[in-house]
């Protein structure tokens, strides 16, 4: 998988290097393609500006919105079609969900409904173009809009800042419209492009290919379209033509997708490829009725009013009809293609990766404040969970199970007298130290490069606190390990009491969190108590241990190993108590909240 990857990057640098040389010449040797060139550069520009302009305003509400919208297909089709069409970006939405679906904060059927909605949302583009950018002057509203926009992004409230880039990203879209259509003009008088229309279906095979190749360059199946129907408007494409290009643009679109989803774990990659699927299936149908579908839309201008040489509205309201076609007919599959996604793309079996490898850590994952601390808290949990808990208890010769049974712990410590024989050291750098790294490396990385709220902050700076503490144990451990074998080894009954003492109190504790993990908030006072009780005990001697040496039960380098094991369970307790509260505690509140 790794190697297909590097050549599809190798291959895809090769095609954009080429595309460059190709540009360039053909900017050299015909100046006229330069005005069309740089009003497809200005429109680009503003719409990156726009996605900007409003993230500053719908970051926390539109990520919230996206995640709780998709508990029902309904909403999650209808979201993410209306957010799509508000800030003319499917890509935007297409990284979002694929960050959530990459965290497991959102389903995969729920995420599906999203892209499709995000399909529907982007035929706002050709309305708004065809509707609005072509039927008016529009260089003469673009104008003001940069002007104020770029006064108001030069403020230093974020407020203000978002309005100023969304005024100057609508001027730049507009001023880009205005300059394709400005360029396509002039480019007629000295090419006619019409010279190369193909009719038939040989032409629309032909021009849909041409869509995705020119969408997968663009980035934009949006900018694509903008393209279209300026060259439409300008008598510079058949409409025929440019009906295939649409659905070549609608195919080229995923590639943004296929893209944002090869550093995203196993679900992302599904969804892409769902994207993929829909696409696809829309695209070939399409394709299959094209020539009915354009009827259809001839027969609905007519109805609505729309003149028969508007060509430009008619593309707009061909577009959307595919698109919305394209959804009703995968709706009654999406069962289907998620089983199939499913079977197709499995997920490796989290148990037989090595704990050392990032189970819910990856570059998507850092696209959003919430994403990235969800999946911190996950990777630290598992970490917790299957390194952490196994160290502590076979460090102290007992077997996970036998905690988490409702056995007595007294029985438990008196059934396990067996050496394990376990390595904590070898444990850590096999089972924890890697995976700590890949955990502080992400932590830091969401501090200085998102924008983190001051409790999402504390929250990564819990995590970092949390996994120092479970290193800190694991030490702790290994020098509690090596003093429980030699007692046993020395068979001083007097030691080996007080040893199976201190390996009582620290199963207690592990049971309880354990307890704990499943319903916090009924163990919370228990695992207080403990806490407490562990702090307690680090500022008083064990009376048990000063009578064994006023009897002379143990010998002086027995005593100085139990003083300081003494200590060493009651930090032991401590730590695991605080790593339990950081990692287990409420924090679905921070999570609801977390995405903005």
């Amino acid at each position: 998988m790794f190697m297909q990857f590097i050549t599809f990057f190798m291959i895809r640098r090769l095609f954009f290097g080429l595309f460059l040389a190709v540009l360039a010449v053909v900017l050299y040797f015909n100046p006229n393609f330069k005005t069309i060139a740089a009003g497809v550069a200005i429109l680009l520009f503003g719409m990156i500006m726009l996605e900007e302009g409003f993230k500053v305003f719908t970051k926390g509400p539109l990520q919230n919105l996206l995640k709780n919208a998709t508990n029902k297909l309904y909403k999650s089709i209808t979201v993410g079609a209306t957010v799509t069409a508000l800030i003319q970006s499917s890509s935007l939405v297409s990284v979002i969900t694929i960050s959530f679906i990459s965290a497991g904060l959102i389903s995969l059927s729920g995420g599906l409904g999203l892209i499709f909605g995000a399909n529907i949302g982007t035929t706002a583009t050709a309305w708004l173009v065809a509707g609005f950018g072509l039927k008016i002057k529009i260089s003469a509203l673009a104008m003001p809009m940069l002007v104020f926009g770029i006064i108001f992004s030069f403020q230093k409230t974020k407020a203000l800042k978002g309005v100023g880039n969304v005024l100057a990203g609508l001027g730049f879209f507009f001023l880009g419209i205005h300059y394709m259509k400005e360029g396509f003009d002039v480019f007629k008088e000295y090419i006619d492009l019409t010279q190369f229309a193909v009719s038939g279906y040989l032409g629309v095979i032909i021009y849909t290919g041409v869509g995705i190749v020119l969408t997968t360059i663009l980035q934009s199946s949006s900018a694509t379209l903008a393209l279209i129907l300026t060259a439409l408007a300008a008598g510079q494409l058949e409409y025929e033509n440019a009906l295939a290009l649409a659905i070549g643009a609608n195919v080229g679109t995923t590639i943004t997708a296929v893209l944002g989803s090869l550093s995203s774990n196993i679900a992302g990659k599904r969804l892409a490829m769902a994207h993929l699927i829909f696409n696809l299936v829309t695209g070939i149908v399409a394709l299959a009725i094209i020539f009915p579908l354009a009827n259809l839309v001839d027969y609905l201008a007519n109805v609505v009013g729309i003149a028969s040489n508007d060509y430009t509205l008619k593309l707009a309201v061909f577009h959307t009809i595919f698109n919305v076609l394209g959804v009703l007919l995968m709706i009654p599959f999406i069962s289907r293609l998620e089983a199939f996604l499913i079977r197709f793309l499995k997920e490796k079996d989290v148990t037989a990766i090595s704990i050392s490898t990032p189970k819910y850590l990856n570059e998507t994952i850092l696209n959003f404040p919430g994403t990235a601390i969800y999946s911190l808290f996950k990777e630290s949990r598992y970490l917790f969970k299957n390194a952490i808990f196994e160290i502590v208890a076979h460090g102290l010769n007992i077997h996970r199970e036998d905690i988490k049974s409702g056995e007595k712990i007294k029985k438990i410590i008196e059934k396990s007298t067996e050496d394990m024989e376990v390595d904590v050291e070898e444990l850590y750098y096999a089972k924890v130290k890697t995976i700590y790294g890949e955990i502080l490396k992400y932590a830091t990385t969401a501090q200085s490069e998102l924008k983190l709220t001051k409790k999402q902050h504390k929250a990564v700076t819990e995590i970092k606190v949390a996994n120092r503490k479970m290193v800190e144990i694991i030490k702790d451990v290994r020098e509690l390990h090596k003093n429980v074998t030699l007692a046993r080894n020395l068979n001083n009954p007097y030691l080996i009491k007080e040893y199976n003492s201190f390996r009582k109190k620290i199963t207690k504790v592990l049971r309880v969190i354990y307890l704990f993990k499943e319903d916090s908030e009924k163990y919370a006072n228990q695992l207080k108590r403990l806490k407490d009780e562990a702090k307690e005990n680090v500022r008083q001697s064990n009376k048990s241990i000063d009578k064994l040496i006023r009897k002379d039960l143990i010998s002086a380098e027995m005593a100085s190993s139990l003083f300081n094991d003494y200590s060493n369970v009651n930090d032991i307790n401590k730590k695991l108590i605080e790593v339990a509260e950081l990692l287990y505690g409420n924090k679905d509140s921070l999570f609801e909240n977390g995405n903005s």
